[in-house]
C-alpha cells in the first residue's frame, strides 16, 4: 500500500460542475473516465450528479457498468471500444453507446438482438482529431446500416458527437475548421430523417472558453475536477476548486554538514550546513523519478525542493539549518496547501492530468 495520503474533496467537484452548469445552456455531461481521473469513478460520478451533472462520460465499458452497480440511474455515455464490447450487458443496464465502424455496429446490432431491447446511439464523427469516429466520406455507408438496424428496433439514433483537438490553444485554426466538418455531417446526418436528441462537441477547454460550441451537451473533463486546461484571462481560474490532495509525512530528520552528497548518484550536494528530511515515498507510490532536483512539496506552509534523485520508496528534502521541523510532520505534494497539480506538471514536463491521475489512480482515496 502507498505512504502517499491522497484526500479528495468531492464537495468541490459538485462545485465545480455547478459553475460549468451556470455558464451554459447546455446540458453538461462530466467526463468520469480513468477512475474519474484519479479522484474516485462513484463518488466523483455521485458528486457531479449533485452539481447538475445531467450525463456521465466513460472511456470504458466497464466503468459504466460499475455506476450502474452503484445505483447511477441517469444518463450515461461509454464510447472506447472495438467489436468485443459487451454490447448486450451496457444495453440492458441502459448505457448509452458510441458507434464509429461497422464492425462495432454490427457488435452492438447482436447485442440488442440478445437483450432483447434497443440500443442507444451515438454517432462519432472523426472531424480531424483522427482517433476514433467515422471519417465523413464513410459517414454515409455507417448511416446505412444504422438507419436498417433502427428499422428493425434494433437501435435508436439520440446523438452525434466529436472530439477536438487543440481547445486547449483558443485560437488555433483546427477548432473552427473541425466545427465545421461537424457542422457538416451533422446536416447529413439530420438529411436522412435521425432526429438528434443531443449534439455534443465540446471538452473541457471548449466548455470554458467557445459558447458557440456548446450546442445541447458539453463534455468537461479535467475542469470538473478544478483543473483547467486553458489561462483565465481574469486570473481567477474560472471559480474552479483543485479538488485533490496528496500527502505524506517525514520519517526521519537529521543535521548534515556543508558538501554531504544526497541520495544516489550525489545529484545533490548539499551547500551548507542544513537539516534533511526523509520521505517515505517514491516511484513505486506514483512520485514520478523525474521529479528529483526538480519539483517541489510543502512542509509547514514553506516550500521546499526535492533534493537529489526520486528513489523507488523514498526522497529526501533539505529543509535548511534553521528548519524546527520533526519526524512524522506532514509533507503536502499537492493541495491548497502546498504546490498544484499544475505546478508539478510544469516542473517535469508533462500535463497536469497526468498528475492527478498518477497519484489518484495507484491508491485508494480518502473522501472529504
Amino acid at each position: 500500500m502507498s505512504r502517499l495520503q491522497v484526500t479528495v474533496d468531492h464537495g468541490a467537484i459538485t462545485r465545480n460542475v455547478e459553475r460549468l452548469r451556470a455558464a451554459t445552456t447546455a446540458q453538461v455531461m462530466a467526463v468520469v473516465k480513468a477512475d474519474a481521473y484519479g479522484h474516485g469513478l462513484v463518488p466523483s460520478g455521485r458528486a457531479a450528479r449533485a452539481g447538475g451533472a445531467t450525463w456521465l462520460g466513460v472511456a470504458q465499458p466497464d466503468e459504466a457498468l460499475a455506476l450502474r452497480a452503484a445505483g447511477d440511474t441517469g444518463r450515461v455515455l461509454t464510447w472506447l471500444y472495438g467489436p468485443e464490447v459487451p454490447a448486450r450487458a451496457l444495453i440492458e443496464a441502459d448505457v448509452d453507446l458510441s458507434v464509429s465502424s461497422l464492425p462495432v455496429l454490427a457488435s452492438i446490432v447482436a447485442g440488442a438482438r440478445e437483450a432483447g431491447g434497443t440500443a442507444r446511439l451515438h454517432l462519432c464523427l472523426d472531424t480531424g482529431l483522427s482517433r476514433e469516429g467515422v471519417r465523413p466520406a464513410e459517414l454515409a455507408a455507417l448511416l446505412d446500416a444504422v438507419l436498417e438496424a433502427q428499422a428493425d428496433g434494433l437501435v435508436t439514433v439520440v446523438g452525434a458527437w466529436s472530439h477536438l483537438a487543440w481547445a486547449d490553444q483558443p485560437g488555433h485554426p483546427t477548432i473552427d475548421a473541425q466545427a465545421g466538418v461537424f457542422r457538416g455531417a451533422l446536416e447529413e446526418i439530420e438529411a436522412r430523417g435521425i432526429a438528434l436528441e443531443v449534439r455534443h462537441l465540446a471538452n473541457s477547454a471548449a466548455t470554458l472558453t467557445r459558447p458557440d460550441l456548446h450546442f445541447d451537451l458539453v463534455r468537461p473533463g479535467i475542469a470538473v475536477y478544478g483543473l483547467p486546461p486553458v489561462e483565465d484571462p481574469s486570473g481567477e481560474g474560472f471559480g474552479l476548486e483543485p479538488a485533490m490532495r496528496v500527502s505524506a509525512t517525514l520519517a526521519l530528520v537529521k543535521d548534515v554538514e556543508a558538501g554531504r552528497g544526497v541520495s544516489y548518484g550525489h545529484d545533490y550536494v548539499t551547500p551548507a550546513r542544513t537539516r534533511l528530511g526523509l520521505v517515505t515515498a517514491g516511484y513505486a507510490d506514483g512520485v514520478f523519478r523525474s521529479a528529483g532536483n526538480r519539483a517541489e512539496v510543502a512542509v509547514a506552509g514553506r516550500r521546499f525542493r526535492i533534493a537529489g534523485r526520486v528513489c523507488m520508496d523514498q526522497v529526501v528534502l533539505d529543509l535548511g539549518a534553521r528548519s524546527e521541523a520533526q519526524a512524522g510532520d506532514e509533507v503536502v505534494l499537492i493541495g491548497p496547501d502546498g504546490p498544484s497539480a499544475t505546478e508539478w506538471a510544469d516542473a517535469i514536463g508533462t500535463i497536469d492530468y497526468e498528475i492527478v491521475c498518477r497519484f489518484g489512480c495507484l491508491r485508494e482515496k480518502t473522501s472529504v
